[in-house]
Parts: C-alpha cells; sequence; structure tokens
C-alpha cells in the first residue's frame, strides 16, 4: 500500500509538473488576435554560453514555419499590425531583434521557401560594437561576437519584399539608463537613419531588452513610428489599447514543438513563461 501511494503521488507530481511547464489547460486565445513572434538569431546553439534561448537553431525554425503553414496561418508584417486594414483569422507576424547576419543567410530562405514574410527591429550602428547589456555585471563579449548584418544585406533583405524594418534605437540603448535628450535622440534617430539609407518608412519600433517607460512610449510616437512591440509574453487583440505596448510571443531556441504551440495557443508555454 505504501509502495502503491507513493507511485500515485509520484504520478500526480509529474502531472502537476508538466501542466506547470506547458500549460495545456489555459484557454486558447481568440484566433482573430495575431500572434507577435519574437526571434533574434537564427543558428546552432554555442555550448556553454547563455544566450542559447536565442538562438533558434534554423531546422527548429523550418519547423515552426511548416507547423504554422500546416494551420493555415496568415503571415503579416508588424505595419499591418497598426494599420486599419482587417487581418484574416490566424494571423501570425514573425519578428527579429537586433540585426543578425544569420537573419539573412539562414532564415530569409526558410521566409522564402514558406511564403513568409518578417520585420528586422534594427539596431543602425551595427559596427564598432553595440550595447548587449541589460545588467551592468553582465559581459557584452558573447553577443558582440555574433556577426551582424551589413547595410549591402539589408538592401538585399528590403528588395525580396519577405522583410520590413522597424526601430530598435541607433546603439541598442537602455533607455531607462539615459536621459531623454539621448532617448529621443537613439529612438528619432534610428527611424531617419533607416528610411534614409533604405529607402523605407519604418512605421514600428521595439525596445532594446524590453525596458522602458511611459515617456519612452511617448517618444516612439513623436518621432513617427505608430506602434511599438514589447518582450512582455502574450497575445492580444486588435485595435490595441497602446498600439506602443503591444505583447510578443517569445520563442526560444532551448523548446521543441509543443512549447511552441502552447504559446502559439496562449500566449505563453506555461504556468509562468
Amino acid at each position: 500500500m505504501i509502495a502503491e501511494g507513493l507511485g500515485f503521488g509520484i504520478c500526480l507530481g509529474g502531472v502537476g509538473y508538466f501542466s506547470a511547464q506547458y500549460a495545456w489547460w489555459r484557454p486558447v486565445v481568440d484566433w482573430s488576435a495575431p500572434r507577435v513572434l519574437m526571434y533574434h538569431m537564427v543558428r546552432s546553439h554555442r555550448p556553454g554560453t547563455r544566450f542559447n534561448k536565442l538562438r533558434v537553431p534554423p531546422e527548429q525554425l523550418e519547423k515552426q514555419l511548416a507547423w504554422l503553414k500546416a494551420r493555415n496561418f496568415h503571415f503579416v508584417f508588424a505595419s499591418q499590425l497598426v494599420s486599419d486594414e482587417p487581418l484574416p483569422e490566424r494571423s501570425v507576424c514573425l519578428t527579429f531583434d537586433d540585426g543578425f547576419e544569420d537573419n539573412w543567410t539562414n532564415a530569409d530562405p526558410l521566409l522564402e521557401k514558406y511564403g513568409a514574410c518578417a520585420t528586422l527591429y534594427l539596431v543602425t550602428q551595427r559596427d564598432g560594437g553595440w550595447s548587449s547589456k541589460k545588467k551592468a555585471h553582465h559581459k557584452d563579449d558573447e553577443l558582440q561576437a555574433e556577426p551582424k548584418l551589413t547595410d549591402e544585406q539589408i538592401h538585399n533583405m528590403v528588395k525580396t519584399g519577405r522583410w520590413e524594418l522597424g526601430g530598435h534605437t541607433i546603439t541598442h540603448a537602455n533607455l531607462a539608463k539615459i536621459e531623454d535628450q539621448a532617448a529621443t535622440h537613439e529612438i528619432a534617430g534610428a527611424k531617419k537613419e533607416l528610411d534614409t539609407e533604405f529607402q523605407v518608412n519604418s512605421q514600428t519600433f521595439a525596445y532594446p531588452f524590453g525596458i522602458y517607460e511611459p515617456r519612452h512610449s511617448q517618444m516612439v510616437a513623436a518621432a513617427g513610428y505608430r506602434g511599438a512591440v514589447t518582450t512582455e509574453s502574450g497575445i492580444e487583440k486588435r485595435p490595441y489599447g497602446d498600439p506602443f505596448q503591444i505583447p510578443r510571443i517569445k520563442v526560444s531556441g532551448t523548446e521543441g514543438l509543443l512549447g511552441f504551440s502552447m504559446r502559439i495557443r496562449g500566449g505563453k508555454r506555461g504556468l509562468f513563461k
């Protein structure tokens, strides 16, 4: 009897753990709400490093795109999220932050294969070092060492029609750590540089590190952007209550399709994240 009770308790504990890790019980968010996915790098993992969650291997991205395509999702740009145009049910917006070279070399061929499109939130000053520190004790070396996109590659990306550009500041600045004048320059200056160099009209913005305050949202609006995405996990229906605080679904390079599908269903994989 003791053994049976112990086995039953272990079984319940396993079910509880699974339910916390994969929230199958969470209600599905209405499919009329677009799913906005957040990616960074598309490359293999680097053993022993801190940012492998930001590295989605190409074969994993392909499985995700195939999964979305098989379920009749419609790929849209972030600019369409903040427009007045109606979007079909099961709309999904792929976003890539920062400007890593593998977005072109590894992600773009997959976008072409599956008829997908994406919004690239681009740091304009990518040569000569840029801030990847969220906390003072963090080292910059790991992300600084990752190859960044060149202007020529970005021009080629835009020409495909599969990519649109969005602002992500000039230097990947932590906006909460700098004065208002500098923050305005980072936000508005990035839009000016993007629009001038690549002959586009960037419509949306992504806050570096997901760190921002209400004053920064006001700066983003004043710079001429129509909306902004955050790193807050979730799914929200249009029209957005605040188009400058659009949540996204975090796509982790260390999760499989089950975790990805849970995020698409409810905005988060498990109980808390």
